[in-house]
């Protein structure tokens, strides 16, 4: 048994597994700990990452948790504490499957498969109250989508319950439950590719670790190790210019090693591998997510403000719909303006709404429209204009944040469709942003028992995906909270099929 088309020998045999799971992140551990359920006596996550920098992008996220849902008691059965929140069970209304499946088909314009769609809604629920019975315990998202309307909170549907201290507690949870159903986990070992027999299953994982390659063999191999956003070759190659220079939201480890070991081996891709997840993010983030910030680098309460670009003027309709359903493609947009900038303006009867990520950044501030201006770096006359023309066009309708108010401006070649209030209320503060990655759309084809398939359409025996590197879900754009959900599914679904072929 060798490495595939390497050349290279390992030095050491580091025994045989039931299932090897590549990866440490919220799918990975979904897959490793549903494995050991369902009979895996021996599974193994291998984290490239060391001890202190492990999670993947899961340590970085919000932690939301997209679900359907029927009614309030199926999320208090997920989230006991939420009822304790004053105005959570007033502002909850149903979002059922059909509703989910809605959102992801309109948001994706009409091009996710609709059989994972179904696979991931269908089990939405199911998965979250798996993981809350494991241990991973649920809150209200307060501070990611509720807003408070006529002193109730007003829920985004579907969007509601994140795990407990965001991302950070879902992986520390994920960590800890692993290790509890006996999951073993090995530090700075990053898989190098696949081992395949006479046969083509695969058998194994060749794996460079801060002392020799080592093969790791076993029954069956999961990936669920992330996409190639942080790898920039890979950003220019696929998504183009600028997205080489693009700032990167987790983890500096997702470059696209799980999909490079899969396509050496004959695997499918499929998706768009054009597209990603993007956000606007503070201008000034840096190039990879810092552990102490995690997703906090975030701006995403620009519906309820105006954003206008290097050449003072404004470059989309800021508020169509919840933010939730635009800013995974508002990135792209933002990264695509000059000099990859934008800038978020709001006036003082909506900063009470902006989200508390804003409080990373100090904002640039000014008495009047035009003294805020004068200190952005933009075209000042043009900027100026712009906003003049859109108070001049604004304020038609009533504000309310809680729903889609259909406040907007009149006879404005480029509208605002929502939120659409005058800005006159100083003094005034800016945000600058760029546009930021958080996964790449593309990744591979698999079936409905997670195992990948090859390019004759084929499943390549013993080898299963998840999380990121499930292609064909997303594209241009993405409901928020969906990717955890997505993660959770698709590596349980993963997990039980590795385990039953291992044993196969």
């Amino acid at each position: 048994m060798g490495a595939k088309q390497s050349g290279v020998t390992s030095q050491n045999d580091a025994g045989e597994w039931d299932v090897i799971v590549v990866g440490a992140g919220n799918a990975a551990f979904a897959a490793a700990v549903s494995a050991r359920e369902n009979g895996a006596a021996r599974v193994l996550v291998l984290e490239k990452a060391r001890r202190e920098d492990r999670g993947g992008n899961t340590h970085f996220s919000g932690g939301l948790l997209r679900f359907a849902y029927d009614n309030v008691d199926q999320v208090l059965e997920v989230s006991p504490e939420a009822s304790k929140l004053e105005g959570f069970i007033e502002g909850i209304e149903p979002y059922p499957e059909s509703a989910f499946m809605a959102d992801l088909m309109r948001i994706t314009s009409d091009r996710a498969d609709k059989e994972l769609g179904k696979i991931l809604i269908g089990n939405s629920f199911d998965t979250v109250r798996w993981m809350s019975r494991l241990g991973i315990t649920m809150e209200p998202s307060v501070s990611l989508g509720g807003v408070v309307v006529d002193g109730k909170i007003k829920w985004p549907k579907g969007a509601v319950i994140r795990a407990l201290h965001e991302g950070v507690g879902l992986s520390k949870s994920w960590f800890s439950i692993a290790e509890r159903e006996g999951v073993e986990i090995r530090y700075e070992a990053a898989a190098r590719e696949l081992v395949q027999d006479a046969s083509g299953r695969v058998v194994g994982v060749l794996v460079q670790d801060s002392e020799a390659l080592r093969t790791y063999r076993s029954r069956a191999v999961v990936l669920a190790c992330g996409g190639f956003e942080a790898n920039s070759a890979w950003r220019a190659k696929y998504l183009g210019q600028p997205w080489d220079h693009a700032k990167v939201r987790g983890t500096f480890h997702n470059q696209g090693d799980g999909l490079r070991m899969a396509l050496d081996i004959g695997a499918l891709p499929i998706g768009q591998w054009s597209g990603c997840h993007s956000t606007p993010i503070n201008a000034k983030a840096p190039p990879y997510g810092v552990s102490k910030l995690t997703d906090k680098t975030n701006r995403l309460s620009y519906p309820y403000g105006v954003m206008i670009n290097r050449d003072g003027v404004r470059f989309l309709d800021e508020a169509p719909d919840f933010q939730f359903f635009t800013y995974a493609k508002y990135g792209r947009i933002i990264l695509m303006q000059p000099d990859t900038v934008a800038y978020q303006i709001f006036d003082q009867k909506v900063v009470h709404l902006l989200e508390g990520r804003y409080s990373t950044s100090e904002p640039i501030v000014g008495k009047t429209l035009e003294q805020l201006v004068d200190q952005l770096p933009v075209n000042r006359e043009v900027a100026k204009r712009t906003l003049a023309d859109y108070n001049a066009a604004a304020g038609h309708g009533t504000f309310n944040p809680g729903i889609l108010d259909n406040m907007h401006t009149e006879k404005l070649a480029l509208p605002k469709s929502n939120w659409a209030q005058k800005l006159d209320a100083g003094p005034f503060v800016c945000y600058p942003v760029t546009g930021g990655i958080t996964f790449s759309f593309g990744g591979l084809k698999i079936d409905n028992q997670g195992r990948v398939l090859d390019s004759g359409w084929r499943p390549i025996a013993g080898l299963f995906t998840c999380g990121e590197m499930v292609g064909n879900l997303f594209h241009d754009n993405y409901p928020g909270g969906t990717g955890l959900i997505s993660g959770a599914v698709f590596g349980r679904l993963a997990g039980t099929s590795a385990a039953r072929f291992a044993h196969s």
